[in-house]
């Protein structure tokens, strides 16, 4: 397939994108005008997340499947009309648009999985109306899919970093507020995998959750975070209130956020084998060292 792929330069982008290279898709990677400096392992086109028609004009004939990887504007009328804009062409054809959203959107839980409403947190408050904007379209003739990823690790780079840095910062392994906090997880290769098997064969209006591991203590990530640092003793819990003083408030939230988040359905129902190193292997002696 040749697949138009919306956020390849990022940290989930260049992986996802590098995984279906190798499968022996085409990627063709969307670029915001004035940008393209030549670099680029894949074929490039122009457009802007603002700029609706530029984003219909990306979307010619010859593209089989979008996959909108891009970080949210931060403006629910923005974010709708850049979904609209590119799924347009889509209509009617059956190829498939494949959004990312993010496990944030259920909120503090201590179980859910993909049929689990949403009640999200602020950072995603207005995520879920794209989700349901998205699976809409299994009744305009798009094969859409909304995949929700956990707390994404590996290749030393996602949150865990940030625990990295915040340990290094600190002297210490630091947590943010609940030392009880639960986080679901995902390496960052297995969802790349996940990835192109929803473009490859997820129906129409599906919803799929990259986790691997449904609750990783966040006590012991930042004490794996600590030894990547290269830093040891007490976990130190950094209070709510000066998290959000240096990391915004909205961000420090989401940070001491507790979720149990299962994501059985790729596994069950496409046939994805998560093989990942588990997140505080990788912290510990992978990639984050």
């Amino acid at each position: 397939m040749r697949v138009l792929l919306i956020g390849a330069s990022g940290y989930v982008g260049s992986a996802v994108a590098e995984h279906l290279s190798s499968l022996g898709h085409t990627i063709v990677a969307l670029e915001r005008p004035g940008t393209d400096d030549g670099a680029s392992a894949y074929e490039t086109r122009t457009g802007d997340l603002a700029d609706p028609a530029s984003l219909t004009a990306a979307v010619g004939p010859d593209i089989d499947a979008v996959i909108n990887l891009a970080t949210p504007s931060g403006d629910a009328a923005v974010d709708a009309a850049a979904v609209a804009a590119v799924t347009d062409p889509l209509r009617g054809t059956g190829k498939s648009f494949v959004y990312t959203s993010g496990v944030w959107v259920l909120g503090a839980t201590g179980g859910a999985d993909e049929t689990t409403p949403t009640n999200p947190i602020p950072i995603v408050g207005y995520r879920p109306h794209i989700e349901r904007q998205v699976l809409a379209l299994a009744d305009a003739g798009v094969r859409a899919a909304v995949i929700r990823p956990g707390i994404v690790y590996g290749r030393g780079g996602g949150i865990p970093a940030l625990l990295v840095d915040l340990a290094r910062k600190h002297e210490a392994p630091v947590i943010v507020a609940d030392s009880s906090a639960v986080w679901p997880m995902v390496h960052i290769d297995d969802l790349a995998d996940l990835f192109a098997k929803v473009v490859d064969a997820a129906p129409a209006g599906s919803v799929w959750h990259g986790i691997t591991q449904p609750a990783v203590p966040v006590a012991d990530l930042a004490m794996a975070a600590g030894r990547a640092a290269g830093v040891s003793g007490d976990t130190k819990v950094w209070p709510l209130d000066q998290a959000r003083a240096e990391l915004g408030a909205s961000f420090a939230d989401a940070l001491a956020l507790s979720q149990t988040v299962t994501g059985h359905a790729g596994i069950d129902q496409l046939n994805w084998e998560p093989k990942g190193p588990n997140a505080i292997a990788d912290l510990t002696t992978g990639s984050y060292r």
